[in-house]
């Protein structure tokens, strides 16, 4: 199994593609789409950056981080596409945006997801994420779930 993990804009075909799956997913869990606005440049560095996974030169997987205005980073639109799931490929991208915050001196992790998405929670948890305090668009919405991870010396091969 060849996969490989590269940046790409927000823009990009591929990332069009996945967030368009991932977007039809949380329409048929939750009733609609993630309405948290994204703008295509919070992923574009410094401010952020979107990352693809290609398995075998196919786009399967994405996850990217923006920058929040108290130094954190907000991870979103981590997915894989079904067909390519139970692989360990979420974790292997999730590793690689750990990495690429850390580096670009990003502290903290912050991101928040919903209760019917029981894989992404146990990954999250697994890889040492801890509840959040709510923020952002979903911070008012009951059933939201917030984590974190501190990003620093050691955190991050």
């Amino acid at each position: 199994m060849r996969f490989v993990i590269e940046p790409r804009p927000y823009s990009d075909p591929d990332v069009v593609r996945l967030v368009a799956e991932v977007q039809q997913l949380y329409v048929e869990m939750y009733g609609g789409p993630d309405a948290a606005a994204v703008v295509d440049d919070e992923f574009s560095p410094p401010q952020g950056l979107m990352l693809v996974g290609l398995l075998e030169d196919v786009a399967v997987a994405m996850g990217g981080w923006r920058r929040l205005p108290d130094g954190s980073a907000e991870i979103k639109r981590m997915y894989v596409s079904v067909a390519a799931q139970r692989r360990g490929l979420g974790r292997l991208v999730l590793a690689e945006v750990e990495r690429t915050a850390a580096a670009a001196g990003v502290e903290q992790l912050v991101l928040n997801t919903g209760p019917h998405q029981h894989a992404a929670i146990a990954l999250y948890e697994a890889e040492g994420y801890r509840p959040y305090p709510a923020f952002g668009h979903y911070a008012d919405h009951g059933d939201a779930l917030f984590f974190a991870k501190p990003l620093g010396t050691g955190a991050v091969s």
